[in-house]
Formats: structure tokens, sequence, C-alpha cells
């Protein structure tokens, strides 16, 4: 566990972006080869936005990446924050209460804010209004998105006192999760159904992404489950009657184009549709 925070705590940029790359092709690869739907796309041209949204947001956390390197040396050097007020831990739990921590304030409760806060709302559209989902879809966030998302990440580091290697570590992962659970592919439903209890699995995520409401505003996870089982925010729903995209921004030459997508956000929409369980 040591050497993997050390690794972590000096990871070359190099090295993260083999993750980022390394993760979209091998899921890319695996959609083709056990598709959950068989979309009639050109895959390139649909990825193009995506793929400009994920350049976007490298850009901005690259920019704001300093805030968060002072804030995790400060709150070490400080011995401030949740884990680091918690004594006589090992340091394999140190590690694992980090990462969940960091999970819930960064991911789950940045995702939750975002539905309930119509501005915030808004922004998150962008990535909602995707009608094909597949692993390029996970990094499509609006700039202004990924400047809210650093937002709550720095103050996850700040409370939790986590160190820049959890921060690494946790990020990494996030990435790979993502990337797996907005994929294209068919697992077995009992696999699929297993990995929900602890995990965020491809047929939980894609729920969220019906596009109607109650669907929508439910299975916030990023990484673990546990998060939406324990706050009463879990449904299901049969993934083979899905339907991707938001109602409110029910346009899908619109929603394909990066400059309709980046005024998205401060445009009028339509009334949403509420649909019973």
């Amino acid at each position: 566990m040591e050497a993997l925070l050390n690794y972590f705590e000096t990871i070359p940029s190099s090295h993260r972006s083999l993750i980022l790359v390394g993760g979209l092709t091998l899921f890319w690869l695996i959609e083709g080869g056990i598709p959950l739907f068989n979309f009639k796309y050109n895959k390139w041209k649909h990825a193009l936005p995506n793929l400009f949204f994920t350049l976007t947001t490298i850009i901005v956390n690259f920019a704001l990446a300093f805030l968060l390197l002072k804030t995790s040396y400060w709150v070490v050097a400080n011995d401030f924050g949740i884990i680091n007020w918690i004594p006589n831990m090992p340091l394999w739990l140190y590690v694992v209460v980090g990462i969940l921590l960091m999970d819930f304030i960064g991911a789950y409760l940045a995702h939750y804010v975002e539905h309930k806060v119509k501005p915030l709302w808004m922004v998150h559209l962008v990535h909602h209004s995707d009608h094909k989902v597949d692993t390029t879809t996970a990094n499509r966030h609006h700039p202004l998105e990924s400047m809210i998302r650093f937002t709550f990440t720095l103050a996850g580091v700040f409370i939790i006192g986590a160190p820049i290697a959890i921060v690494m570590l946790y990020q990494s992962m996030s990435l790979v999760a993502t990337q797996f659970t907005h994929a294209n592919i068919r697992l077995p439903k009992k696999l699929d159904k297993a990995l929900s209890y602890v995990l965020v699995s491809p047929d939980m995520h894609k729920v969220h992404h019906h596009y109607v409401l109650p669907y929508t505003d439910s299975n916030y996870g990023n990484i673990f489950s546990i998060w939406d089982r324990l706050l009463g925010t879990y449904m299901e729903f049969d993934r083979d009657e899905l339907i991707y995209g938001v109602d409110v921004f029910p346009d899908e030459a619109k929603n394909s184009s990066i400059k309709e997508l980046l005024k998205q956000p401060f445009q009028k929409y339509q009334k949403p549709t509420i649909k019973p369980d």
C-alpha cells in the first residue's frame, strides 16, 4: 500500500494521460464486441463533441491543479481533516476511508447538488443530452461543470484532509470507473447486479441516463453504489427499455453540436416530464 501511495504521490502526467487514453480505448473496443444497444451511428462523429469536452475538462483541471496541490499539502502539514482526526488507523484503512469520502463529497454530493439547483442543472444538462451513451460520454461535461466539479473536489480534499497521493489515486479510479459505467456494454445481468451492491455498474448508471424523471434523479454514484443505497437515491429500470437523452432538450441534432452544447446552459428548456414508476 505504501508503494502504491508513493507512486500516485508523484504520478507523471504521461501516466495519467495513459490511464485516460488506455481506458477509453479499452472500453471503446469492448463495447464494439458486446454492445448493450446496436446504435446506428457514426461512432467517430458521435465522439467528436464528447472528446472536445474531455479536452476542456483536462484544461480546466490542469489550470486549477495548483489549488489542489496547495490544499492537500496544507491539510497534511497541519494535520487537518477527517482522516487525520481518526486515531490509530492502519494505512490500508486510511486509504479506503479517504477514497470513500472523496467519492462522496467530490462525486456523489456534487452530482446530487447539480440535479437539485436549477442553474447547476442547466450546466449539467450537457452531460445528459447525449442520445447515444457510450464510453466517450463519460467526460462530456461543459467547462462550467468542470469548474463546479473541481470546486467540490477541492472542498473534499480540505474536509477529508486527503494527501495528494489519495487524491491522485481516487481521480485515476474515478476516470476508469466512469468510462466503464458509461460504456455501451452488455454484462450478464447477474454479474451486473452483483457488482452494483458495492460498485456503480453499467446497468445501474444507465438508469440515471433515462430521459425522464424520476429516473434521471437517481443513481448519482461515481465509483461506489453505497451512497445511493444508504441515502435512498438508488433505482432500477429495465435496461432494454432505456431511452437516452433528456426530455427538456430533445433535439438530437443540436445536442450533437459543440456550439449548441456550449450555449445550452443559457437557454430555456421545455417543462420536464415526470413519469410514474
